[in-house]
C-alpha cells in the first residue's frame, strides 16, 4: 500500500516518516509540509541518508492529493481544525485517513467547541470515525475508512484505567491524575516559552484546570464505566525531550486487591504486544520506553489511604502518537499488529 503523510515536518510527522520507511508493507510515496516545499528528505532528516531517496517535501493542494489514485492512505500529522478540511475531501475520494489531531477523537461537537474553542469543522464525519486505540477498540476499514488516534496523555491514562473501570475494581469517583511529558509534546512551533533556557532545569504545571485532552479521557472512560467520569488531570512539561509519565490514585472499591488489578490487567492485554505489565515493586521509567511503541504500567497500593497508585510511562511520539497509528492501521489492514514497530 502507497502512502501519504501530510504534515511531515512536525516532531510526529517525522516519526512517522522514520517508521513508516521502515515498513515492510507500506511504501511511503508522498510527504507533504509548506514549511519546506522542494526540500529533500535527507537535507531535513539526515539519520535517514540511504533510505526514501527519491522524497521530496511538496506542498499539493487538497484536490491534487484527492487524485492521486496510487496513494490509498493518508495519516494526517496537522493541528486541530486544519485536519478536518483535509480529512473530508480525502473521504469523500475513497481514501483511507488516520488523523493524529483531536478532531475526531470526540463524538460531541459541543464538548469539541468547549474544549478547542472553536466549532467543530465537520460534525458529519464525528459518527463514523473510529477511535484508534489497538488494545481497547475493535478496528476495521470496514466500519469506516477515518481512523481518530488517541492523544498522548489519553493513551497513558486510558490503559491503565479503563479494565478496572469496566470491572468495577476501582471507584470512578475522586481519580487524581498527574502527568510528565517531554518538550517534544509541546510541537515544533518556535516560541520564547520553550527556548532552552526555559525548560533546561525546570519544571510546570500547565493547561490547568482543563487540558484539551481531559474532554477525551473523560469521554473514552466514561464508555467503559457505564456512567460519566470526572476527573481532575494535573498536566506537567519536563526537562526532557520527549516521553510521558503519569502516575493516577484512584480509590479501592473495597474488596479489590492488587493482585486483582494485574489480574484483570492480563485478562485485557495478554495477547497485546505493547502493554507491558511490570512485576509489583517495579516503577515504569520514561528512559525504558523511549524509542518503541511500548507502555509500561505497574500497580501500587497504599493500605493507609486504600488508594490504589497506577503508574505508566510511553514515548508520547510513537505510543502516544505515530507509532500507534501505525498499529492501529496493521490491525485494519490485517498485517501482524508489531509490523515496522520495534
Amino acid at each position: 500500500m502507497k502512502a501519504c503523510i501530510i504534515g511531515a515536518s512536525g516532531y510526529t510527522g517525522r516519526e512517522l516518516v522514520s517508521l513508516l520507511l521502515e515498513h515492510p508493507h507500506i511504501e511511503l510515496a508522498a510527504i507533504t509540509s509548506r514549511a519546506l516545499e522542494g526540500k529533500s528528505l535527507h537535507s531535513q532528516l539526515p539519520h535517514l541518508r540511504g533510505s526514501g531517496a527519491a522524497l521530496v517535501f511538496s506542498n499539493p493542494s487538497i484536490e491534487n492529493l484527492c487524485k492521486q489514485d496510487e496513494i490509498n492512505l493518508f495519516f494526517l500529522a496537522l493541528p486541530h481544525g486544519t485536519s478536518a478540511t483535509f480529512a473530508k475531501p480525502l473521504i469523500e475520494s475513497g481514501k483511507k485517513v488516520i488523523d493524529l489531531s483531536a478532531d475526531f477523537r470526540l463524538g460531541s461537537t459541543e464538548i469539541y467547541e468547549e474544549f478547542y474553542g472553536a466549532p467543530h469543522p465537520a460534525p458529519e464525519l464525528l459518527d463514523c470515525a473510529q477511535y484508534a486505540l489497538p488494545e481497547l477498540h475493535s478496528l476495521s476499514w470496514t466500519r469506516s475508512s477515518l481512523l481518530a488516534a488517541p492523544g498522548c496523555y489519553p493513551t497513558s491514562i486510558i490503559l491503565p484505567l479503563a479494565p478496572l473501570l469496566k470491572e468495577k475494581l476501582i471507584e470512578p469517583e475522586d481519580i487524581v491524575v498527574n502527568s510528565m511529558s517531554g518538550i517534544s509534546g509541546a510541537g515544533r512551533t518556535p516560541s520564547e516559552n520553550l527556548l532552552f533556557c526555559e525548560r533546561n532545569e525546570n519544571a510546570c504545571a500547565y493547561g490547568l484546570p482543563k487540558h484539551r485532552h481531559l474532554s477525551e479521557i473523560e469521554e473514552q472512560l466514561s464508555s467503559f464505566n457505564g456512567h460519566p467520569i470526572l476527573l481532575s488531570f494535573h498536566p506537567h512539561l519536563a526537562p526532557i525531550n520527549r516521553g510521558i509519565c503519569t502516575t493516577i490514585s484512584a480509590k479501592s472499591s473495597g474488596t479489590s486487591s492488587i493482585e486483582e488489578i494485574v489480574d484483570c490487567w492480563h485478562t485485557y492485554y495478554k495477547d497485546r504486544p505493547f502493554v507491558r505489565i511490570l512485576d509489583h515493586g517495579i516503577f515504569p521509567e520514561i528512559k525504558h520506553v523511549v524509542g518503541t511503541n511500548s507502555i509500561d504500567i505497574a500497580a501500587h497500593i497504599d493500605p493507609r489511604t486504600e488508594r490504589f497508585t497506577l503508574c505508566s510511562t510511553e514515548d508520547n511520539l510513537i505510543k502516544g502518537a505515530g507509532g500507534q497509528a501505525i498499529q492501529a492501521m496493521n490491525v485494519c489492514q490485517g498485517y501482524n499488529e508489531s509490523a515496522g514497530l520495534k
